[in-house]
Formats: structure tokens, C-alpha cells, sequence
């Protein structure tokens, strides 16, 4: 059985929402239509043999980041826009500042993405209210590489057979961004330990087009690059607070293995375990935010 959303609760509700995305022609300053120059000429501190100039070999580490993590769809940065390589930009800092957590998530840009530091590894502190790494997401960035709707995501989603020999269960992934390979990778890896075989059955989702429980934001479920595992062992902070209040006070709480979230890590997957308002059956691909 195909799995798209699983599990004897989840995290569902079936509102459609698309926002605009910022995208528009990037500037071409030379005949090779280089997106690192403008429409004026060439950026300061630039040569012939160098047209980006300054500007590309100064990038700030989560710009850097960016380009390095997804090489198939970005190719450099100029003029306060991400630029990608079929020579459309998107904007990088709208100028607002001093967002609000709501805002935040609701209304944030590119730079906003990497305002909480994500760190792999074993959680080791107590998670401050609102530090919720990886959940502040400009949608346009997921919709410009995964698909705008859910026919363009459907249409590279591939099935791959997650853990062959404990759970052999078919699932639906994006092959964008080498996703179904590296997950792939995951369940080869964790189907070598029966120990957590309670956690890797009954997978509770990876592709489903709807926005999170309570909000008009999408879950990143609808690109196909987001997997839940068994919802019988984990903990998410609605059922907690019977709520979905961003302001409500919550009490962590966690069953997933080490081992588990170390093994999607790797692999350029951040764990919902690592948010304030956690949700621990959820790995997201944002190897963005990995450090």
C-alpha cells in the first residue's frame, strides 16, 4: 500500500493556499546574460575574468549555504536577490524589521529562514519559547523547486520501499533535490536495527497537499520532501495543548531514538524534535540550515 498520509492521527486540514511568489526576470549585463551584474553594468569590484566581482566571493554563510545545498536551482546572488539558474531572482530581505514570531512565520523572506540556528546532533538544553529552527519558511522558495501546485509535484513524485526488511512499506517522494535517494540511503540505514522497528512502521505521511493544522501556511508535506514517522511514538505540541495557540505554554516531550534523528541528519534532514513547538514524528529536507 502507497502511503500519503497515515496513522491514527495527523496532522491534516484541507485548506488550499498558494501564495504569490516573487519571482521576476534577473537583470542580463553581458552578453552571456550573467545574473551577478545589473542593469547598469557590472557590480563593484568586478573584472572580465571575474563579473560577479565582490559580491559573489563575499557571501554571507546562509546565502552560502543556499547555494551550495540546492547547486540545481541556484546559481549565485546579486543585488539583494537569490538568483536562480534559469535567470529568475527572488528577494532576499524585504527591509522589515523586527518581525514578530507570528509574522515571522506568517509574512517571513529568504533571510528570515536562518534567523534560529539548527544544530544537529543531541538536544542539550531546554528549547526557549518560539526556537522553532526550520519552521520559519518563505513558501515561494518551496514552490519555485517542488512545484507551485499539486499536479507539478505529482508529476516527480517516484515510490520508493521504506525499510525493505522491517517494514516494507511504499511511500510516495519527490525525486527533486535527490530526495528519494537520500531517503533511500535512510531506510537502508535505519533498517538495519530491528530495535526501532516500533518507530518505522506505519509511517504516518510524507505526501499530501494541505496546509498545517490551524494555519493558511502549507505543511511541507505538499512537496513530498517531509516524511512523519509512526504517530503511535511521537509527540506534537497541539495534541499536547489540545490548541493551536503559537502563544500557549508547552511542556516538551519526546520518544524518538537518537539514532533515528541522527541518521536523517546526515542526510540533510532537520527533526521537528528540535522545536519549541515540537513535532516529533516530522523530518523535513533543509540541509540549508544544517550546520
Amino acid at each position: 500500500m502507497i502511503s500519503g498520509l497515515r496513522g491514527k492521527r495527523s496532522k491534516n486540514e484541507n485548506n488550499n493556499f498558494a501564495p504569490d511568489i516573487l519571482i521576476v526576470p534577473a537583470p542580463a549585463g553581458s552578453p552571456n546574460g550573467d545574473p551577478a551584474l545589473d542593469n547598469a553594468g557590472r557590480n563593484a569590484g568586478s573584472s572580465a575574468r571575474d563579473p560577479a566581482g565582490t559580491e559573489r566571493r563575499h557571501h554571507p554563510p546562509s546565502r552560502k549555504k543556499l547555494i551550495e545545498t540546492y547547486p540545481n536551482f541556484i546559481s549565485g546572488y546579486a543585488g539583494n536577490h537569490l538568483i536562480f539558474k534559469d535567470k529568475t531572482k527572488m528577494l532576499w530581505d524585504d527591509g522589515i524589521k523586527n518581525k514578530s514570531f507570528k509574522t515571522l512565520l506568517d509574512k517571513p523572506d529568504l533571510k528570515d529562514m536562518f534567523t534560529q540556528k539548527y544544530t544537529a546532533g543531541l538536544l542539550r538544553e531546554p528549547l526557549a519559547s518560539n526556537f522553532d529552527p526550520g519552521r520559519i519558511r518563505y513558501e515561494p522558495f518551496f514552490l519555485k523547486m517542488y512545484g507551485a501546485t499539486e499536479k507539478a509535484v505529482e508529476k516527480n513524485l517516484v515510490e520508493i520501499t521504506w525499510c525493505p526488511k522491517l517494514v516494507g512499506q511504499r511511500i510516495r517522494v519527490t525525486k527533486i533535490n535527490g530526495i528519494d535517494k537520500k531517503l533511500a540511503q535512510i531506510s537502508k540505514e535505519l533498517d538495519e536495527h530491528p530495535e526501532l522497528k516500533r518507530y518505522l512502521t506505519n509511517i504516518g505521511g510524507t505526501f499530501t497537499w494541505r496546509n498545517i493544522a490551524g494555519t493558511h501556511r502549507h505543511s511541507m508535506h505538499s512537496f513530498g520532501m517531509t516524511i512523519d514517522i509512526n504517530t503511535a511514538y511521537s509527540d506534537y505540541w497541539q495534541w499536547a495543548c489540545k490548541c493551536s495557540n503559537e502563544n500557549a505554554v508547552i511542556k516538551y516531550k519526546n520518544r524518538i531514538p537518537q539514532l533515528i534523528v541522527d541518521t536523517f541528519e546526515k542526510y540533510g534532514f532537520i527533526w521537528g524534535g528540535k522545536w519549541y513547538h515540537y513535532d516529533t514524528m516530522h523530518f523535513e529536507y533543509r540541509p540549508e540550515l544544517i550546520q
